[in-house]
C-alpha cells in the first residue's frame, strides 16, 4: 500500500479500532466524494486512532501484521501530523472529557452564582409571611433586608486580596459553604429574636461577599480575552436564573411546607456543589494536572501573566481615573439593581395588588429577561471585539445600554395603568440592565488583570454601599410617604438620577486598556 494513497486526520474520540494482529480486508468503497474510515492500530499497550481517507485504492487484502516499510512510514507520518496539530494520539478520552476545562470551570462558577441568588432572594418572598407572623413594620423589614449587605460589605476587598494571594478555589469554596450554613440557620435565628436574625443575615453576607472577587480571579486566569464577555455573562446569568429559581419555588414551598422550608432546602444544596468543586476545580491552569496540553497552551498564550501577587499597589490603583469611573459606576448601577432585587415582590404586592404566589411568579419574568440579555450582550461584545472594534468602545456601548435602558423604563412605571404593562416595564428595565455584564463587570479584567479580584472587591464595595443605603432608604421612603404609589415613584426617581450620573462618568473616564500591571 502506498503511503501516498493515505490522507490522515487525527480524531479526538475513541472509535472502534482494528487490531494490528488481525488481517485487514477492505471491501469496495464507493461513497460520493472522498471516502473516510476510522482506523485504530494496537502497538503494545497503546492504541492510536486515525481518520483515514482513501482514494483510488483497489479492493485487496493486506496482512497488517507484516511489517511493511511503507506502512511504518505512513504511521510515522501520521504521528508527525498529530504533533503538528497539537493532538496527543496516545490519549483517547470520551467526548465528555474533551469538553474544554476552562468552560467547565465557568459552568461551576455559574452554578455557584445560581445558588448565591437563590439563597439571597428567598428572603424577599419569605419576608411577607415572616413580617405577618412577627409583626414587623416596613422599617424593620428594610433593616432585615439591608443587614445582609453589612456582612457583604465586610468581605469585598478582603475576599479580593485573599483570592489574588491564595487562589480563587479556596475562597469561593469557603463562601458557598459559609452562606449555605447561614441560610439553613435563618429560621432558627428568626424564632430566637430579631437580633439573632440580623447576625445570621450578616454572616450570610460575609459568605456571599467573597464570591464575586474569587470568581473574577479564577476567570482572569482560565478564560482568554476573546471569550471574556461571554464567560462573565454566563456566570452572572447564573445570578439571574438563581433569582428566577428562588422566586418561582419559594411561594410553592411556603404554601406547602411553611416559610422555614425555603431556607432549609436551599441551604442544603451548597453541600452538593462543594463536593464537585473540591474534586474538579483548580485556581489556575498551572495547578490542574489533568488539563490537556493544547488547551493549556491556548489559555497561557491568551491570558495575561499571572505571577503570584505578593503586595497590592494601592497607590497606583487608586491614582487611575478609570478605576474611579468603575467605582462610581458600580455604585450607581447597584443602587437600582439591589432595590429591584429586594423590593420587587413588595412592589407587586402593594402597588399591583398581587398575592404572594403572583408576586413570586411575576418577579421571575424580569430575571429571565436578564439571563437572556446578559448572554446576548456577551455574544455581541465578543463579536464586536473580534471584528476589530476597540475594547474601550465596546465597554462604553454596553454599559450605556445598561444605564440608559433601565432609566427609561423605570420612568414609564408612573404612566402605566395596568399590572401587565408594569411587569413589562420591569422586565425591559432589568433586561437592558444586564448589558452591564459586558460593560463595567468585564472591565476589571481589562484594566488590571493581575489584580482583578482586588479591583472587583474595591468597586463592589461601593456597589454594596449602594445596596445598604438604597435598601434602607426605600424602606424609609415607603414608611413615611403619604401615598403608596407616589412613594414608589420617589424610589424610582432616585434610581433614575443615579443611572444618568453613572452614564456620564463612565463615558468620560472609563477605558478598556490595561492601566495597572
Amino acid at each position: 500500500m502506498s503511503a501516498r494513497a493515505l490522507f490522515y486526520s487525527p480524531i479526538l474520540q475513541s472509535p472502534p479500532y482494528i487490531s494490528a494482529r488481525n488481517k485487514l480486508s477492505r471491501a469496495e468503497l464507493r461513497p460520493r466524494g472522498l471516502p473516510r474510515l476510522l482506523l485504530g492500530v494496537l502497538s503494545g499497550d497503546r492504541v492510536c486512532s486515525f481518520r483515514v481517507s482513501v482514494r483510488d485504492v483497489k479492493s485487496e487484502s493486506y496482512n497488517v501484521s507484516e511489517k511493511s516499510v511503507k506502512f511504518e512510514e505512513a504511521l510515522k507520518d501520521i504521528a508527525l501530523r498529530s504533533e503538528d496539530l497539537g493532538v496527543d494520539s496516545e490519549s483517547l478520552v470520551p467526548w465528555w472529557e474533551e469538553f474544554p476545562k476552562r468552560w467547565f470551570i465557568v459552568v461551576l462558577c455559574f452554578s455557584a452564582f445560581l445558588l448565591c441568588n437563590m439563597d439571597r432572594v428567598n428572603m424577599s418572598i419569605a419576608i411577607l409571611p415572616m413580617s405577618a407572623e412577627f409583626n414587623w413594620n416596613p422599617a424593620t423589614v428594610g433593616l432585615i433586608q439591608s443587614s445582609f449587605f453589612w456582612g457583604y460589605l465586610l468581605t469585598q476587598i478582603a475576599g479580593g486580596i485573599w483570592a489574588d494571594t491564595v487562589g480563587g478555589k479556596a475562597v469561593l469554596g469557603f463562601g458557598v459553604v459559609w452562606w449555605s450554613i447561614a441560610t439553613a440557620l435563618t429560621p432558627v435565628a428568626a424564632k430566637l429574636g430579631l437580633p439573632f436574625l440580623l447576625v445570621v443575615r450578616v454572616f450570610m453576607g460575609i459568605g456571599e461577599g467573597v464570591a464575586m472577587p474569587a470568581m473574577n480571579n479564577i476567570l482572569s486566569k482560565w478564560v482568554p480575552v476573546a471569550e471574556r464577555s461571554r464567560s462573565l455573562a454566563l456566570v452572572y446569568s447564573g445570578m439571574y436564573l438563581g433569582s428566577v429559581t428562588g422566586l418561582a419555588f419559594s411561594p410553592f414551598l411556603i404554601h406547602r411546607f411553611g416559610w422555614p422550608s425555603v431556607f432549609y432546602s436551599f441551604g442544603s444544596l451548597g453541600t452538593v456543589w462543594f463536593t464537585v468543586w473540591l474534586s474538579k476545580a483548580h485556581s489556575s491552569p498551572a495547578e490542574d494536572p489533568q488539563l490537556r496540553p493544547a488547551e493549556k497552551k491556548l489559555i497561557v498564550s491568551s491570558c495575561a501573566s499571572k505571577e503570584p501577587v505578593k503586595t497590592i499597589p494601592w497607590g497606583l490603583i487608586l491614582s487611575k481615573p478609570p478605576v474611579w469611573a468603575l467605582i462610581v459606576s458600580h455604585f450607581c448601577h447597584n443602587w437600582g439593581t439591589f432595590i429591584l432585587l429586594t423590593w420587587m415582590p413588595t412592589y407587586y404586592n402593594q402597588v399591583l395588588h398581587f398575592n404572594l404566589t403572583e408576586s413570586g411568579l411575576f418577579c421571575v419574568l424580569p430575571w429571565l429577561t436578564m439571563a437572556f440579555s446578559a448572554n446576548l450582550g456577551g455574544w455581541i461584545a465578543d463579536t464586536l471585539v473580534s471584528k476589530g472594534l476597540s475594547v474601550t468602545t465596546v465597554r462604553k456601548i454596553m454599559q450605556s445600554i445598561g444605564f440608559l435602558g433601565p432609566a427609561f423604563f423605570l420612568t414609564q412605571l408612573s404612566h402605566v395603568d395596568s399590572p401587565a404593562m408594569a411587569v413589562l416595564c420591569m422586565a425591559c428595565s432589568q433586561g437592558t440592565d444586564a448589558f452591564s455584564q459586558s460593560g463595567l463587570y468585564s472591565n476589571h479584567q481589562d484594566i488590571a488583570p493581575r489584580y482583578s479580584g482586588v479591583l472587583l472587591g474595591l468597586s463592589n464595595t461601593a456597589g454594596v454601599l449602594a445596596g445598604v443605603f438604597g435598601t434602607a432608604a426605600t424602606g424609609y421612603i415607603l414608611q413615611h410617604g403619604q401615598d403608596c404609589c407616589r412613594s414608589w415613584d420617589d424610589v424610582f426617581k432616585v434610581s433614575v438620577g443615579l443611572y444618568l450620573v453613572g452614564t456620564a462618568v463612565w463615558n468620560l473616564f472609563s477605558t478598556g486598556e490595561k492601566v495597572v500591571d
